[in-house]
C-alpha cells in the first residue's frame, strides 16, 4: 500500500493572512492606532511590554476586549478555472488585563489573551481537500508579570507565560477513501517576556520588549481516520480506527520597539517596529505512534512536512486626536509581511503581505473607558505554486475586524 502523504497544519494559527499565523488583536486600543504598544493608559499595556505597568496613572487597572473577524480566502485553478472559498466561522478572540501598584514603584500584573486562534474551512470535495478541509485552533496565554521602577522615567518588566491549545483539523485521505480527523485539546508550552518602557518626558513614550518563543508540545494527540473497517489493519490503527500522535509547534520570538510622541496636548502620534523570528518554524513532524502514515522511507509512522518560514517585519504608524475631553479619534495603518514565499504556500494556514487600515473610537466615563474599533485588510494575491503539495494557482484573501473594549482605572 502506498504510503499516505499527510501534510498537517497541528495547532498552527489559522487565521493567518499576514504575518505567519500570529493575530494581532491584544488591544481594542490599540488596534485603532495600528496595533501600537507605546500606550500606558490601562492595564492593556501588559500583553504589549510588562514594564508598561510601573506608568499606568492609576493604582488598580482592569481591562477587557473582545473582537469579532470576517474572513474569507478564494483560490483559483489558473488551468481550469475552477474556484473555490473559504467559509470560515467568525473568530472571536479575547483578552483580559489587571495591574495592580503594589508600592510606588513595585507593579504585579496578569494578562490572558489569544494570540492564535480561529477557523478556516474549505469545501469538502475542494482541490486542495486533501491538505485541508477544516481547522480550528484556540490557543490561550496566561501570563502573571511584575514591574519595577528604577527612576521616575525608565521601568523594568518581566513575564511568565503558560500556552494552553488545542486544535482540531481534517483533510481527505483518498487513497483510503476517506478523511482523517486529527485532534489534541491538550497541547501545551512555556515562554517569557522582557521589557523596558521610558518617558523620558511627559511628551514620549517608548516602548521596547522581547517575548520568547513558546515551543507547544502536543503529546496526547489522537488522530481518526474514517475509513472502511476492512483497512484498520493494513493501516495499523485500534478498533475504532485511531492512532496517537505527538508534534511540536514554535509559537515564534517577537521584538517591538514602539513610540508614542504627543505633538500637542490633543494630538499624539505612535510608531512600531515587529520583527518576528520565524525561520524556526523550517518544518514540522507529526510523529504517529503505530499508523502507517507518514512519509519517510525509513520511519512511515513519521510525516515531515517543509515549512521553510523566513523572519518577518511589520510596520506601524497610528494617531489619537482628544476632540473632547471625553472623546477620542483613532486611525492606523500597518504593513504585514507573510513569512513564506510562493513556493510554500499552503491553505491550511493562508498567509499574504498585507496592508491594514484601523480606526476607532475612546469615550471616558469618569474612571471608565469604552473603545471601538475597527480595521480593514488588504491582502496582496498570490501565484501558488507549492510542488510539495503539487499545490497551484492563485489565492486572494480579504478579513475585517472589529471590537469592543472596556477599561477600568479605580483609584
Amino acid at each position: 500500500m502506498k504510503k499516505i502523504v499527510i501534510s498537517t497544519a497541528l495547532l498552527a494559527g489559522v487565521l493567518s493572512y499576514a504575518g505567519g499565523f500570529r493575530v494581532s488583536l491584544q488591544g481594542v486600543k490599540q488596534l485603532a492606532m495600528a496595533h501600537t504598544s507605546a500606550h500606558a493608559e490601562d492595564a492593556s499595556v501588559t500583553f504589549f511590554n510588562p514594564a508598561g505597568m510601573s506608568f499606568i496613572p492609576s493604582k488598580l487597572s482592569v481591562a477587557a476586549g473582545g473582537f469579532g473577524i470576517n474572513s474569507k480566502v478564494t483560490y483559483q485553478n489558473l488551468s481550469t478555472l475552477e474556484s473555490y472559498s473559504t467559509d470560515n466561522p467568525m473568530g472571536t478572540p479575547i483578552y483580559a488585563a489587571v495591574a495592580y501598584k503594589v508600592l510606588d514603584n513595585l507593579s504585579l500584573g496578569f494578562n490572558f489573551s489569544t494570540p492564535y486562534g480561529s477557523s478556516v474551512k474549505w469545501p469538502d470535495n475542494w482541490a486542495g481537500k486533501e491538505i485541508v478541509q477544516n481547522i480550528e485552533l484556540k490557543a490561550f496565554y496566561f501570563q502573571p508579570m511584575v514591574s519595577v521602577k528604577l527612576s521616575p522615567w525608565v521601568s523594568v518588566g518581566a513575564s511568565y507565560i503558560y500556552a494552553k491549545g488545542t486544535v482540531d483539523w481534517t483533510k481527505a485521505v483518498t487513497q483510503l477513501g476517506g478523511n482523517l480527523n486529527l485532534k489534541d485539546d491538550k497541547a501545551s508550552g512555556h515562554g517569557f517576556g522582557l521589557g523596558f518602557y521610558f518617558r523620558p518626558e511627559e511628551k514620549l513614550d517608548v516602548s521596547i520588549a522581547y517575548r520568547s518563543p513558546v515551543y507547544m508540545n502536543a503529546d496526547k494527540g489522537k488522530a481518526t481516520f474514517n475509513i472502511s473497517q476492512a483497512l484498520y489493519s493494513s493501516v495499523k490503527l485500534d478498533a475504532n480506527g485511531q492512532d496517537n500522535f505527538k508534534a511540536v509547534l514554535p509559537l515564534v520570538d517577537e521584538y517591538t520597539i514602539g513610540v508614542t510622541y504627543k505633538i500637542t496636548p490633543k494630538w499624539q502620534v505612535s510608531g512600531d517596529f515587529n520583527y518576528y523570528g520565524w525561520e524556526k518554524y523550517n518544518k514540522l513532524t507529526l510523529d504517529f505512534e503505530n499508523a502507517l502514515a507518514g512519509n519517510q522511507a525509513d520511519d512511515p509512522t513519521k510525516n515531515i512536512t517543509p515549512k521553510n518560514f523566513h523572519n518577518s517585519k511589520a510596520f506601524r504608524i497610528g494617531t489619537q486626536y482628544m476632540i473632547t475631553d471625553k472623546i477620542a479619534g483613532r486611525l492606523g495603518y500597518y504593513h504585514d509581511e507573510s513569512p513564506y514565499d510562493n513556493a510554500h504556500f499552503s491553505p491550511e494556514t493562508p498567509s499574504f503581505d498585507a496592508n491594514v487600515m484601523t480606526g476607532g473610537l475612546g469615550f471616558k466615563f469618569n474612571k471608565l473607558g469604552v473603545d471601538v474599533s475597527g480595521a480593514y485588510s488588504f491582502q496582496k494575491s498570490r501565484d501558488i505554486s507549492n510542488a510539495f503539495y503539487n499545490f497551484y494557482g492563485q489565492a486572494k484573501a480579504r478579513a475585517f475586524y472589529f471590537g469592543l473594549g472596556l477599561s477600568y482605572n479605580a483609584f
